[in-house]
This record gives structure tokens, sequence and C-alpha cells, in this order.
């Protein structure tokens, strides 16, 4: 295992990470003719959702954005977001999920139109994670797809911490690496493994019920990754140890990763709003990253930016929406 990165026991802050990102936002907004406006969706009672909200809205004043929130009877918003995909002073449609739970929610993420998609949930932006497609308009590559906020925060962070390796090619840099995510969810979980996965890692994605393995393999020439369920025989125990980051997400106050299971100097993230780590895990950590979500906004910001100016493209090109 690579333990190569940083000096050891380090606390980094997202606030810190997120501040060449907020530079690039604050430079590419002055560079356009208006005010871009996002419009968020709150329909439930979730104090993380509310919190996400909170924090969406100041960032998006304080950077020059309008924001909007909008807080609406679950059974009202599918009217609602209809009515804002056909409203032109919207520029970026976001909702704070969950809503009902279950396969509605992926329903109303369907129905965000992909021009004002900011957290990358349409499937056509999902199908292009997966098989690791990274332009709208191959071989042009002038627009690139849009990757859900959480996933790609992530990605920025270990590209901050050092983990992904510059020297290697473009889409192989985290070639050696393992990875252990401790959340499967369809919003973050299941896409990250398999952004990092296309990036070359080995990645053990952990839910209640199993581990699955996710991975390009030995071939580098393999655009996309595979996944393979483990057996009984893989544990967290077993694996943790041998990895270089370890990525939690579990929406439970009470859940608490085991940090005998962490190597000295492994990686450390939570991304959840609970904290899943002990205050000990400081002392065995090479970095701890203890919350991302100042770095999960820059993404928002830099996807509706992205958004805007795909379809700049597009017009310019005479092309339709995608």
């Amino acid at each position: 295992m690579s333990t190569e990165t940083k000096p050891a026991g380090r606390t980094i802050l997202a606030s810190t990470i997120a501040k060449e990102f907020v530079d690039e936002i604050t430079g590419q907004l002055k560079e356009l003719e208006f005010k871009p406006k996002l419009v968020g969706f709150l329909a439930n009672d979730d104090p993380a959702a509310q919190m996400y909200a909170n924090w969406t809205g100041k960032t998006c004043e304080g950077l020059g954005f309008n924001y909007e929130l909008i807080q609406v009877d679950k059974n009202d918003l599918e009217s609602s977001l209809m009515k804002a995909n056909k409203d032109d002073n919207v520029n970026g449609i976001m909702v704070y999920f969950p809503v009902f739970g279950d396969k509605q929610d992926q329903y109303l993420q369907q129905l965000i139109s992909t021009e004002k998609d900011v957290e990358g949930l349409n499937f056509m932006y999902y199908h292009n994670l997966y098989h690791n497609v990274r332009f709208l308009d191959a071989p042009y590559n002038e627009q690139k797809c849009i990757l859900p906020c959480t996933p790609l925060a992530m990605v920025k962070i270990l590209e901050y911490l050092g983990v992904y390796n510059k020297i290697l090619h473009y889409g192989n840099r985290l070639y050696g690496k393992k990875i252990m995510i401790v959340n499967r969810s369809e919003i973050v979980g299941r896409p990250l493994a398999a952004l990092l996965a296309n990036d070359g890692a080995t990645v053990y994605s952990v839910d209640i019920n199993n581990i699955q393995q996710y991975s390009r393999g030995d071939d580098l020439s393999e655009k996309r990754h595979k996944a393979l369920q483990l057996d009984s025989t893989h544990t967290i125990e077993t694996l943790a140890p041998t990895c270089d980051v370890i990525i939690t997400g579990v929406p439970s106050d009470s859940y608490k990763f085991p940090i005998e299971y962490i190597t000295n100097g492994t990686v450390v993230i939570n991304f959840s709003s609970s904290k899943n780590f002990p205050d000990e895990v400081k002392q065995k950590a090479g970095l701890y990253v203890p919350s991302i979500g100042k770095v999960t906004i820059a993404m928002l910001l830099r996807n509706l930016l992205r958004l805007i100016k795909n379809k700049n493209h597009r017009i310019v090109k005479g092309e339709q929406q995608p």
C-alpha cells in the first residue's frame, strides 16, 4: 500500500480544498453577461437536506449567482419541476433527495431537463459515467459530461490530496490504488465507485449486504470498469488494511468505522452528514477530510456553468438539446 501523499496526521478542511474551484467559478462568472439562476426544490423535512439547501443558498449569493429555494409538497414536485424546465430564466435545477425514498425519486430525477440538471442525475449522464464516456459531442470533445456533484467532489479531493498520480496517463491515474467506499447508494456510492474504477483504482464497495469489487483489471486498454460480488471471506476486516483510501457515507450517527482496520497513513474521507469516524482516527490517518460539503457545492456551481457553456456550444452549432 502506498502512503506517499503528504505528512501523516493532517486534517484537511473542505473549505481549503474548495478555494481553487471557488476562484475558478468566480472568474468564469465574470465572463457572463447575466447572473445565472439556480432553483432548488425541497420536498422533505430532512435536516441534512435543509442544511445543504442553506449552504447552497449562501454560497450562491456570496459568489454572485441567483438562488431560489422552493419548498413544495412532494405530491406537487412533479408539476413544479416541469414548470421550471420551461422557465427560460432558470439555468439550473436541483432537488434535495430523498423525497419519496423509492423508485419515484428516480422518476423525478429523469424529469429534470438535461440542459438544467446541475447534479448530473439524468439517465444520459449516468449512462456516460458508467460507460466512461467523458464528452457529449465526440469526436469534437468540446462539451464535457455533467457528473454527479458529490462523486465529482470526491474525485477533486483525491486529486488535491495527491492520491491521483499525475505522472500516469489521464484516465489511469489511480492505477495500483485500492479504495474502500462504505456506501452504495445510487446517488453517491455506486457512481463514485464507477468513477474511481474507471480511473484505474480497485474499489471495494461496501453496503449492509455484501462487498463488491469495481475494477478495470490489468488491461489498461479497457475503458470501463467491471463489477464483481465478493464472497463472504472478503470483509472490511480483511480488505480495509490493504486500502490506500477509505471513504464513508453512512447516514447514521450511530455508525462508526472500526479504526483498528485502518493502516497508519491511510487517506480517510467522510462525506456523510453524520460523523462516521471517531476522533481517534486523526492519529492513524495520513490525511483526514471530515466533511466535503463545501467542495460538493463548488462542483454544483461548476456544473451549472458547464451546462451554460454546453448550451452555448449547441446554439452556435445549431444543435438540438441532447
